[in-house]
């Protein structure tokens, strides 16, 4: 039987990432686990800017508050988490470590053969140093997860 618990999101707030919390939100509905969102910010405290960086810090959390809703808080007991860090795979596996994470939902871009080779993907790096499984949407590829309205109308023509 597979028993979880905890449930973390990883995004970067693009269309795949989007797809990856679908996910997510899903398996942690079916599993009545707690949902954990994270976004690894570039550390940008060390880097030359014209931009404040608690400014830019302040913006990226509440784009991540933005990206749970008030179910999400309710039913699945979300926690948003901001990691800053230049290494996003290690602040990703050190917080499911730290956090007792059963299982990490992230997406993909799917970058090709020689890209991947030169230079690697956060996802990559996250599935050969995490300590739990890690599941990788590929977006827009096969989705089996239907948007909450769609399950209802389908629920709804069942019942007659």
């Amino acid at each position: 039987m597979i028993a979880l618990k905890n449930v973390l999101v990883a995004t970067d707030f693009g269309p795949v990432a989007e797809a990856a919390l679908t996910y997510g939100r899903a398996l942690a509905h079916t599993f009545g686990a707690r949902l954990h969102v994270l976004h690894a910010m570039e550390n940008s405290f060390l880097r030359p800017s014209a931009a404040d960086p608690h400014a830019h810090g302040a913006g990226v959390l509440r784009t991540l508050n933005e990206q749970v809703t008030d179910d999400d808080r309710r039913a699945l007991k979300a926690h948003v988490v901001l990691e800053i860090s230049d290494n996003p795979a290690l602040a990703i596996t050190d917080y499911a470590k730290s956090a007792n994470i059963d299982l990490i939902v992230m997406g993909t871009n799917g970058r090709g053969a020689l890209a991947q080779l030169l230079v690697g993907s956060v996802a990559e790096r996250v599935v050969r140093t995490a300590h739990c499984p890690v599941l990788i949407v590929k977006h827009p590829e096969h989705e089996f997860v239907l948007p909450d309205v769609v399950v209802q109308q389908l629920a709804q023509v069942a019942i007659g």
